[in-house]
């Protein structure tokens, strides 16, 4: 990558999140007659929400991070590569079966299948010489990234429970993922998407503040997620595989631990449910800005421990903000499970 790429991305991000802000409200108002009349979420006894509302605002979400991300790239004369081109086909068939899932509820397995084709298309794309975990045959890596793949896109899915959430989880990422770009930890396409996909959920995030008059619906959660994964592995690939943990890890534990608790109890890990950390804050008095604004600072600190692994590139620094940073969370969700006031 040319030297002078971050300090110009540094310059010229700022535009691409506007436009992708800009793209994502648009779209969002002209869909949303539209959501409302074929896409109305009803509440269920595993709902977080009382009335119906819409789902399907990911459409424009990913929609405004494609062309944002387009123009950011045209903008710099550099052309759509073939391996994002085929990240974001990846992430319009993730759409589409978040898409028919909204609609209609799949099976199991065909949307498991259709998922791990979409992350398996991602894994492909990656640069031939990337390389995360030295003593692994490259062929296993990648096979371990597929299954990592398919996890997080669920998790992310998983995660999408309450107003605001995606975005307090998302734009923190994004925002990090530049500033480790600018120092070179990422490729320009990389930069590119995160400041496309941190803009278009800011976009988002106005429709979605609470109480929600729009969700993001599948369509939205599980090309975010692959998305996201793909910007987490190209830096892991960098070198910066303690960064990589860090900045998701919130999400990873809440999401993880929720599993194995399910899976325990002998419960239907694939059936949903309102057991994450954050949901049974709710049922503790948590209003939902509480939980969002907690985990939003979380993500700020995790963003600052992932900075400084890449400033200061020594085993003792990864160690010790990988100790700080499951501190952190740890904290998060054990106050997640005290009763509030």
């Amino acid at each position: 990558m040319d030297a002078t790429t971050p300090l110009i991305w540094a310059a010229r991000g700022g535009a691409v999140s506007i436009l992708a802000a800009l793209i994502c409200v648009v779209l969002i108002v002209v869909l949303h007659p539209v959501l409302y009349r074929y896409a109305l979420a009803k509440p269920n006894a595993r709902s977080s929400h009382r009335t119906p509302t819409p789902q399907g605002g990911g459409i424009a979400v990913i929609a405004a991070t494609v062309a944002a991300t387009a123009f950011g790239l045209f903008s710099l004369g550099v052309a759509l590569a073939t391996p994002l081109a085929a990240v974001f086909a990846a992430a319009l068939v993730m759409a589409c079966v978040g898409a028919a899932d909204d609609i209609r509820p799949l099976g199991v397995v065909p949307r498991l299948a259709l998922q791990a084709l979409a992350v398996t298309a991602v894994i492909f794309a990656l640069p031939d010489g990337l390389h995360i975990v030295w003593f692994l045959p490259v062929w296993l890596e990648r096979l371990l990234l597929i299954v990592a793949g398919l996890w997080f896109v669920n998790l992310v899915n998983f995660m999408d429970g309450i107003d605001w959430m995606t975005a307090a989880e998302i734009v923190p990422i994004s925002a990090a993922l530049v500033a480790l770009g600018c120092l070179g930890a990422l490729p320009r396409d990389g930069i590119a998407v995160a400041l496309a996909l941190g803009g278009a959920m800011m976009g988002f995030a106005y429709f979605n503040r609470p109480t929600a008059k729009l969700f993001l619906g599948d369509v939205g959660s599980l090309p975010i997620g692959l998305l996201t994964g793909w910007l987490l592995v190209l830096l892991a690939g960098a070198g910066h595989l303690t960064a990589a943990l860090l900045l998701p890890l919130y999400y990873l534990t809440d999401a993880t631990l929720t599993l194995l608790r399910r899976l325990s109890n002998g419960e239907r890990v694939w059936q949903a449910h309102r057991t994450h950390y954050y949901q049974r804050a709710t049922d503790r008095g948590f209003s939902v800005t509480e939980i969002v604004a907690r985990v939003f600072a979380v993500n700020l600190g995790l963003g600052a421990l992932a900075f400084a692994t890449i400033l200061a590139d020594r085993v003792v620094v990864n160690a010790v903000a990988l100790i700080c940073g499951a501190a952190l969370v740890g904290w998060l969700l054990y106050s997640f499970t005290r009763r509030r006031g």
